[in-house]
């Protein structure tokens, strides 16, 4: 394969490490209130584009598929809002008598409680060829229970007395994620017969968007003068995040392929990104609210800001390995299937 065929094949991955050197270089175009004006063209504009265009692409009936796909929605749900939380709080309880800073494990128990995201397990889900219905559904859905979840956990596992105003969360995640993907869906009936024959490149759409969320993800991390770490710390941080995503996505892979879990290769695809996977578009602004006053709020908020890039780029390394392991399984389903009886 030559340079050119394989910049084109790894043009994701190459975007990745551009828009992060270009946020190290110039964060202050990307942070909030800056030129791109992230607060209205990443939480709405890019989120709603990338929903619409994933209603647009997804056919109808794969969709009222997933909705009835209760065993892998539950599973998701219970592993990303029940499981998470409690496995890290026992983890924490080993690393308080460490001398990693308190307020960043503080913050690592907060990352367990936030829901899926609204984005980067959809489109990772996609770039694999797994079952995107049912992670558009689990991204959508795990979001709404969010809502009400998530600020109870934090409650439970940090303790706030602050109130948090639902109707406003739950009004944006409609207009952003349920909107979009019903009007897609219904623009696909009328576009059908040409979106099959013109085939346009939805997921390389979804992937330039996720770069650009990517992109002032990093200058708000880069650019945020109120964080003062210790360096050792903060690695151990980074370590123990990248720890906790390779081994909650080895474990979601194992239980899913298991004998007797009766979950597709694609399902499996769905699961691994959907349940370990946490949003960082509902998780800061979740964090001010419940949070709000608190000394430590920028130190608490520093390791979903590394969770959310870390996830993003992990996935992304693992997409062609996880690809070719879901080709490899589909072929020896079909195979068998061809088998005499």
């Amino acid at each position: 394969m030559g340079l050119l065929a394989r910049l084109r094949k790894e043009w994701f991955i190459i975007g990745i490490v551009l828009v992060i050197l270009s946020a190290k270089l110039q964060p202050s175009v990307g942070v909030k209130g800056g030129p791109l004006k992230p607060e209205i063209t990443i939480a709405y504009v890019a989120v709603s584009l990338i929903f619409f265009n994933s209603g647009l692409s997804l056919k109808t009936e794969e969709l009222t598929s997933a909705l009835l796909h209760v065993r892998l929605h539950l599973f998701v749900q219970s592993f990303t809002l029940i499981f998470f939380p409690l496995a890290v709080w026992l983890l924490l309880q080993v690393l308080t008598l460490t001398t990693i800073d308190q307020w960043l494990l503080k913050g690592l128990q907060t990352v367990s409680c936030m829901p899926p995201p609204v984005s980067s397990a959809v489109i990772l889900t996609k770039a694999v060829g797994g079952n995107e219905a049912a992670a558009i559904f689990n991204s959508a859905f795990g979001s709404f229970l969010g809502i009400v979840v998530t600020p109870l956990l934090l409650l439970l596992f940090l303790g706030s007395s602050s109130s948090v105003p639902f109707t406003s969360i739950f009004s944006q995640l409609f207009m952003t994620v349920v909107v979009p993907l019903i009007l897609g869906q219904a623009c696909r009936g009328f576009l059908r017969e040409f979106l099959e024959r013109r085939r346009p490149p939805f997921s390389a759409i979804s992937s330039a968007v996720l770069l650009m969320i990517i992109y002032t993800t990093f200058c708000d991390t880069f650019s945020n003068p109120n964080i003062e770490l210790d360096p050792t710390s903060l690695l151990l941080v980074v370590l123990i995040i990248f720890s906790i995503q390779v081994s909650f996505m080895l474990l979601t892979f194992g239980i899913s392929t298991r004998s007797g879990s009766r979950f597709s290769p694609a399902d499996t695809v769905a699961i691994m990104f959907c349940s370990t996977h946490k949003s960082l578009t509902l998780g800061i602004p979740m964090l001010k609210i419940v949070f709000e006053g608190y000394e430590h709020l920028s130190l608490i908020s520093v390791p979903l800001l590394i969770y959310h890039p870390a996830q993003i780029l992990l996935g992304s390394i693992l997409v062609p390995t996880i690809r070719s392991w879901m080709a490899s399984r589909q072929k020896g389903i079909k195979l068998s299937n061809l088998q005499p009886i």
